[in-house]
């Protein structure tokens, strides 16, 4: 069985934090209106195709699962514009909530979502107390890749994804 990749879309593959009018290198501008989008002017992603490309190279050693507050709908608005086919997501029972001893409020999820099966995540929200906890509570291996929202994966983040895998 092969280990899971949970993927946060805000941060890891739309760097929403980079300067608003300097989309970054490599980027394409997408406006998108995801359930809960009240906003007049859609919102703005910026999405790298180059990042599609490694992602699908990284199903032959990991399961892909949406962690993302997009939920099923990074499966509509996300995954087609890196060509990702449809992916399984994590549906938080409650998000943006309390959270465990100063963890990020995914965390507390996930570790049941992965159910004891090694795992990576790419976010941009991971902390040392994420690390901690993942550490005391999965008896499998995990590895947390934090991600700056200001400039999104990069070639390293992915080197160390697939050497992590491979090592397994």
């Amino acid at each position: 069985m092969k280990p899971l990749l949970l993927i946060d879309v805000d941060g890891p593959l739309n760097p929403y934090a980079a300067q608003a009018q300097r989309r970054p290198e490599g980027y394409t501008t997408h406006r998108m209106r995801p359930t809960g989008w009240t906003e007049v002017k859609p919102l703005r992603v910026w999405l790298n195709p180059a990042h599609g490309e490694e992602l699908r190279a990284l199903s032959r050693l990991y399961d892909l699962v949406w962690a993302t507050t997009w939920k099923g709908e990074a499966n509509e608005w996300i995954g087609p514009h890196l060509g990702l086919p449809e992916l399984p997501y994590i549906d938080w029972p409650q998000m943006h909530g309390k959270a465990p001893r100063g963890t990020f409020w995914k965390t507390q999820y996930i570790l049941p979502y992965a159910a004891g099966r090694p795992f990576a995540w790419v976010d941009d929200d991971i902390t040392g107390y994420d690390r901690e906890m993942v550490e005391r509570e999965h008896l499998a291996a995990a590895l947390l890749v934090h991600v700056d929202p200001r400039i999104g994966l990069t070639r390293p983040d992915f080197d160390a994804l697939a050497d992590w895998a491979a090592a397994l």
